[in-house]
């Protein structure tokens, strides 16, 4: 971790298996490795869903400092036809600690396929691989191009209900999808302008990134004409978004804001930051406060405050004050779920 705008979670995975009881999940999840021609190797993905046969309950994300979230691993699909929403995680997180949100979505009634973003997932987060976002958007892409070629998953994917949804980074990527593009020179002077107080050239940085010789990947143009809706909340990376490509977008979208005071420069999308939400055709704007960017991350459990104190780490376990963290993360998923229709 040791930066501001990882909004990762730690070791993630299935916890011991455990009976089925009066609290079950409704929920299945499974897990598939991804041949992905962009990446040197295959991509993992994570597939949340409406649960048929039953099988076994696991916690999926949880960890010594994190909360996980109950599912039926492996089950069968219940049948019928759902909408489909594909999930992108921040910079250093990683799907599972999307598990909060995505069996919310299968729980109201969606599919929720999400990926591990190498380079910029846990425990392989570079910042010099995490500025690539052509293949942070193609991970997305070549897992959808899966999904819909498998012959026992594909028929249970309403292909006219597809959206994407992104965190931090991943909103950016979420963004891309639906046709932002991004410009080198706008985020070298960004970075130049406020210095410090961008949590994510920090980083970039420490890396060394050379924000005057930005990657081709960083303007990359990856519209996916089969994403019908986006929701990007506090997405990252909006200042560089070019004039042009804001103004051609055409996808409806929910940019969900955390907290409505002293937010990041980097995820800012009011006036007072980029703009974005006025800017964007289409664009609804709606804030879940109080709450700050880290407030999206699992629920952490007693103790996990301190262990990231003595490590000297973020304080990402912190939030505003009076805010219960399950409550925010209620609200957050509402707002998408309404704004979704599922």
């Amino acid at each position: 971790m040791k930066h501001a705008f990882a909004s990762l979670v730690l070791a993630a995975g299935l916890a011991a298996p455990s009976i089925a009881g009066a609290a079950d999940p409704a929920v299945g999840y499974d897990r598939f490795a991804i041949d992905a021609p962009h990446r040197a190797g295959k991509i993992a993905a994570s597939l949340w869903y409406p649960v048929g046969t039953k099988t076994y309950i696991g916690s999926v994300g949880e960890s010594r400092m994190f909360e996980g979230a109950r599912a039926y691993v492996g089950a069968t699909i219940a049948d019928g036809r759902y909408p489909l929403v594909l999930l992108s995680h921040g910079s250093g997180g990683n799907m599972d600690g999307l598990a909060w949100l995505s069996s919310r979505l299968a729980a109201s009634g969606a599919l929720a396929l999400a990926v591990n973003h190498p380079g910029s997932t846990t425990g392989d987060s570079s910042p010099r691989r995490s500025v690539d976002l052509k293949s942070r958007a193609a991970d997305l892409t070549t897992a959808l191009d899966w999904l819909m070629a498998d012959s026992a998953l594909a028929p249970h994917v309403d292909p006219d209900l597809i959206s994407v949804l992104g965190f931090s980074l991943g909103g950016a990527t979420a963004l891309n999808l639906i046709g932002l593009q991004y410009d080198k020179d706008l985020y070298r002077r960004y970075c130049e302008d406020l210095g410090e107080q961008a949590a994510d050239c920090v980083f970039f940085a420490k890396g060394g990134v050379d924000f005057a010789s930005l990657p081709d990947g960083f303007v990359a143009e990856m519209r996916d004409s089969r994403i019908g809706t986006a929701v990007a909340i506090d997405p990252a990376l909006t200042f560089t978004a070019t004039q042009e490509s804001i103004a051609a977008a055409d996808t409806p979208v929910l940019l969900l804001s955390l907290g409505t005071t002293h937010l990041w420069p980097a995820v800012d999308v009011s006036e007072n930051g980029s703009d974005l939400a006025a800017r964007l055709p289409g664009a609804t704007h709606v804030s879940v406060a109080p709450a700050h960017h880290f407030t999206f991350l699992p629920v952490c459990k007693d103790g996990a405050r301190e262990m990231l104190a003595q490590d000297n780490d973020d304080p990402i376990c912190d939030d505003p004050e009076n805010v219960d963290r399950a409550a925010a993360h209620q609200d957050i998923a509402d707002e998408i779920i309404a704004y979704l229709k599922l």
